[in-house]
């Protein structure tokens, strides 16, 4: 399971470093990352192991249409990368775009139980200031889980 937020640094090819913590994770689920477009701004991104859950669960509950559109729109827009012996994850070119990046070249990387969600830095902070009043809201039932 990831979890944990992380700023890393993209290098001038779209590589991060992966954290310990996740990288060890990676390594032991079979050294790919399976990259997709997210439902807000981040990017997503799944162990090998995850997407071929993700894709086996897809198989058995949606009907044919869902399916279809399924594997148009989530499945055709995926990319993949390995694992480099530095620790490295390269982020797809095309899919960088789908995080616009601010000059730094700066992500956030959380980790959310079974994938990975990548930020551009700013986005990350507009959404969790949007988002303040539903976390008060919320946080008595958050805490109790502790």
């Amino acid at each position: 399971m990831f979890a944990g937020q992380y700023h890393c640094k993209l290098d001038e090819k779209g590589r991060f470093i992966v954290p310990s913590p996740i990288r060890e994770q990676l390594e032991a689920e079979g050294e790919r990352v399976i990259f997709v477009k997210g439902q807000d701004l981040p990017l997503s991104a799944y162990s090998l192991k995850g997407w071929q859950q993700i894709l086996e669960q897809a198989k058995a509950t949606l009907d044919d249409d869902q399916s279809r559109f399924f594997m148009h729109f989530l499945v055709a827009e995926a990319a993949s990368a390995e694992l480099d012996k530095a620790g490295r994850i390269l982020i797809p070119g095309r899919l960088r775009k789908a995080i616009p990046l601010d000059e730094e070249q700066e992500i956030v990387l959380l980790g959310m139980y079974h994938r990975l969600e990548i930020w551009n830095p700013t986005d990350w902070r507009r959404y969790l200031h949007q988002r303040d009043e539903q976390y008060e809201q919320h946080l008595g039932r958050m805490l109790a889980l502790l």
